[in-house]
Formats: C-alpha cells, sequence, structure tokens
C-alpha cells in the first residue's frame, strides 16, 4: 500500500478521471469559488455511489427513516426563521431530527435564531465558509454552534466531489471512516513519504467506493491520524481553492 502513488485531488479539474471503456451514470461537480477552475468526477456505477453513502451514514449515525433530516445549503437561504420554528417544535416534541449544514449557514442561523435545543436534534455541520465569512477552526465554531443553539455536541461530516464516501464525527472533529475507507498522513514537503500516527501533514485517502475512478487520492487538507485510525482535519494546504459543495450534473 506505502509504494501507491497517490493523485492529487487538482487533477479531477482538468482531467477526466474514469476506467478506460466506461461512460458515467452521473457527473458530480464542486461550486467551488472560481468559474473554470471546478471538479468533475465522473461516475460509472450511481448504484455504488448510493450504496456507499448510505452504509456510511447507517454505520454512524443509525437508519436515515429514523430521522427528520432537515439541510441547510447555500442556494436555501431565504427561510431561516421557519427552520428555527420546526427544528424548536420538534425539540419540544421529542421528535429525533437531524440538522446538515455548511458552517457560515449554520452560524447564521444560529445568530439571527438563538434557541435552545436539546439532545432531540443532532447538528452536523460539514464544514467550510466558502469565502461567506471568516475561517475560523473547528474548536471555535463548534463551541459558537453550541452556545446560540443550545446543544451539548456538534456533529461533523467529510467528505468532497472527489470522493464517493463520507466521514462522521461525533464529538471534537475526530472523525471515523468506514472499512472500505483508509486515511493516511503524507509529508508536506515530500508526498511520496507517509508519517506515522500523530503527526500532522497532508490527508492521503483511499475510497474503495471510488472503483471506476481512483481510489487513492491526496487531498488539499491537512491532518492528522490517530492510533486507533480516526483522524482530524486541521485545515488546508495554502492557495487550495475554497472546499465548496457538491452539485450533481446529470
Amino acid at each position: 500500500m506505502e509504494e501507491i502513488p497517490f493523485l492529487p485531488v487538482e487533477f479531477f479539474k482538468t482531467h477526466k478521471v474514469l476506467c478506460k471503456g466506461l461512460e458515467p451514470e452521473v457527473v458530480f461537480e464542486s461550486s467551488g469559488t472560481t468559474p473554470g477552475t471546478r471538479a468533475r468526477h465522473h461516475v460509472a456505477s450511481a448504484a455504488l455511489y448510493r450504496d456507499s453513502f448510505t452504509r456510511g451514514f447507517r454505520e454512524f449515525n443509525g437508519t436515515p427513516d429514523s430521522f427528520c433530516i432537515l439541510a441547510l445549503l447555500p442556494s436555501y437561504l431565504d427561510n431561516l426563521k421557519d427552520l428555527s420554528a420546526i427544528l424548536q417544535k420538534h425539540n419540544n416534541d421529542q421528535y429525533p431530527t437531524l440538522l446538515i449544514g455548511v458552517s457560515f449557514a449554520l452560524l447564521d442561523l444560529a445568530e439571527q435564531h438563538p434557541m435552545k435545543l436539546g439532545d432531540h436534534v443532532v447538528v452536523m455541520e460539514t464544514g467550510g465558509m466558502k469565502g461567506r465569512r471568516k475561517e475560523l477552526i473547528r474548536s471555535e465554531l463548534h463551541n459558537r454552534l453550541k452556545e446560540f443553539l443550545g446543544v451539548s455536541v456538534i456533529h461533523s461530516e467529510y467528505g468532497m466531489t472527489e470522493l464517493l464516501s463520507q466521514v462522521y464525527s461525533k464529538r471534537e472533529g475526530i472523525f471515523h471512516s468506514p472499512p472500505w475507507m483508509r486515511v493516511l498522513i503524507r509529508d508536506a514537503n515530500d508526498p511520496l513519504t507517509l508519517l506515522p500516527a500523530g503527526q500532522t501533514g497532508g490527508l492521503n485517502i483511499i475510497d474503495l467506493a471510488n472503483l471506476y475512478s481512483c481510489s487513492f487520492i491526496a487531498t488539499g487538507d491537512l491532518g492528522k491520524v490517530h492510533e486507533d485510525e480516526s483522524f482530524e482535519v486541521l485545515g488546508r494546504y495554502d492557495h487550495s481553492d475554497i472546499r465548496g459543495c457538491n452539485l450533481m450534473v446529470p
């Protein structure tokens, strides 16, 4: 495994990364922040993608049908008042609810409509200010959200256009990957050298759900892996694009 080179994530912006002879059933495109530089992931099997994200979600969060799932995304930010009312009603009714959203949108909701939610509402951030607000370290972001939303912990999701699986954290930004994923750390100055647990460097991710594109991805994120193979995402390399949300292009 250590002898396998990892494909720099930037190649998804300039090349069609797909096994020869296959055509995509669907193409995922990053929202990006600069026109003409969006990553495109050509997905040969939409069924494999659905199986990956469904199994990953169930492993760490439970059955999706057991939640009311509310998504707060960049294109749907004009109904924060209604969303606040729904969240408070579900909390009062003790109805299990998952609120998932990008960091800046969750902060907008929390600051404009502070509330006291309890254990019946799970708040999950997907990271990134997308150029909308000042970047915060994860601990500061979580502390603000906990203060304004009245929850004891903030969950996190980590994923990207170039990966077909997601990983989750239930506390303090410590992520756990499903069995078909593995996270390694590369030396920031020597990308072919892998670092031991506890040291900070670039995140290399093996995602076997990328069966028909590339399962070995060198991301633009910095982090560290722990002895139990859990990991943290600590930031971005200088000059790396601000990570956007995924858009699906038929």
